[in-house]
């Protein structure tokens, strides 16, 4: 079966720890210190491969480790570099960190490569610490320990436009019509097991890439049948093909079917379910009965809520240029840029290998509450504040870290401003 989410377990080098040595020489009954530097550890990078694209290999390792730096030597011998560990992933790979569910990376567009974990420091040698009163330091630096995480991977397809819809409505039929993937197709519920892609190319239109999602049912967002495992692989699209049975060749009944699939998409993700949407009315080829026309219901259901409704039939081809036509149209309308998913978790601030200290103190010259230290700046680098959910994401860090209350606790008021390395804030509950 189609892999398409992993667990693992990563882990960077430790830093190689300094060197406690004195210069022992022939006629230097006396030598100074001459312990060597550790070497770094080796980091874990995440690379994404073309070749790859399935997470089936982390199936079988389920463990990564770098390389750690090798202890410093005498006569000022430093200590070699620990290897780093480069794990290969497809695009579209998303890495979360296991326990909180919060991204890490996001492996798409021009996020190609990403160092993930840095390797710890190598420690000092006893030689940086000789002084004109401590002239033989007998202790060196130890090297910064290493960092590890147990890691989430999420393959997301990246696609434009996602075909959603009932098991067996005709999904793979319209896309192996439309573009160069052969879906297998047969006449049962459930015969894609994995998403397929493939490109639309059409004159005078803009390429886009299209994916069939595996069939949804009833109960997908709680987990109920296949169709749950692949909601993840729409989260990127920008347009959605609504496909539904609209000769109803299996008993059920097309505006009802559309009812269930959306509350199953707004029940995963409200944004999906929100996003653009064309009703493709398909199988018109199997409607006999010219008294009943289901696809005039379905436009009269549908049409006064804003959503286009489009005859087709996969089989014969009948409208099926016409809906690709539209798809295009929306695109063009919308941002050209792939989603992707914005960073929420940051392994060195959130687990700091180094106690890196801040202080909150009230400025009397400048009326100002400041905030500064190595770990502060450190995320002020990290994080977007013109987003919304970055302004959000350090809000939630000053609290975590005790920040908040320590401006309480100085008498900080509504209103009042609050100073970090150049930029100023006004306080608010």
């Amino acid at each position: 079966m189609f892999a398409d989410r992993a667990r693992i377990f990563v882990k960077s080098g430790k830093g190689g720890d300094g060197h406690v040595s004195f210069r022992r020489e022939k006629y230097v009954p006396d030598g100074g210190p001459d312990g060597g530097d550790g070497g770094h550890g080796g980091s874990v990078i995440f690379k994404v491969d073309d070749g790859l694209n399935t997470l089936t290999d982390f199936r079988h390792v389920r463990k990564y480790a770098a390389q750690s730096g090798e202890e410093g030597g005498k006569k000022n011998c430093r200590g070699k570099n620990g290897q780093d560990i480069i794990i290969k992933v497809p695009a579209g790979t998303v890495i979360k960190e296991a326990e909180s569910g919060k991204v890490i990376a996001d492996m798409s567009g021009d996020n190609t490569e990403v160092v993930l974990l840095k390797g710890g420091r190598g420690g000092k040698g006893n030689q940086h610490y000789a002084t004109s009163t401590m002239q033989a330091p007998k202790y060196a630096q130890p090297g910064q320990p290493a960092q590890e995480l147990e890691l989430l991977l999420e393959l997301k397809v990246i696609a434009d436009v996602g075909l959603v819809g009932f098991p067996n409505v005709g999904k793979s039929t319209f896309i192996s019509r439309v573009t160069n993937a052969r879906p297998k197709i047969a006449n049962y519920h459930f015969t894609t097991l994995q998403p397929n892609l493939g490109v639309v190319d059409m004159e005078d239109c803009k390429s886009f890439v299209i994916a069939d999602i595996p069939g949804l049912i009833e109960g997908a967002s709680e987990g109920v049948g296949l169709g749950y495992e692949f909601l993840r692989h729409i989260e990127r699209t920008k347009v959605m093909i609504h496909i539904v049975d609209a000769a109803g060749t299996e008993g059920r009944d097309p505006v009802e079917d559309i009812y269930a699939i959306n509350k199953e998409l707004e029940a995963y993700n409200a944004d999906i379910a929100h996003r653009p949407q064309i009703i493709a009315a398909n199988k018109i080829d199997a409607i006999y009965d010219p008294e009943d026309d289901p696809v005039a219901r379905i436009k009269a259901e549908f049409e006064p809520q804003g959503v286009e409704v489009m005859a087709i039939s996969a089989v014969t081809g009948e409208g099926v240029k016409a809906l690709l036509y539209k798809v295009s149209e929306k695109l063009e309308n919308l941002d050209d840029a792939p989603v992707i998913f914005e960073q929420e978790y940051f392994p060195e601030i959130e687990n700091p290998t180094d106690e890196e200290p801040f202080v909150v103190y009230y400025d009397e010259e400048e009326d100002e509450y400041v905030i500064e230290g190595p770990r502060i700046e450190k995320m002020l680098g990290y994080t977007n504040l013109e987003s919304e959910k970055g302004f959000r994401f350090f809000q939630n860090f000053l609290k975590e870290t005790g920040i908040l209350a320590q401006l309480e606790e100085l008498g900080i008021e509504e209103g009042d401003s609050v100073r970090m390395y150049g930029l100023s804030f006004d306080y608010y509950k």
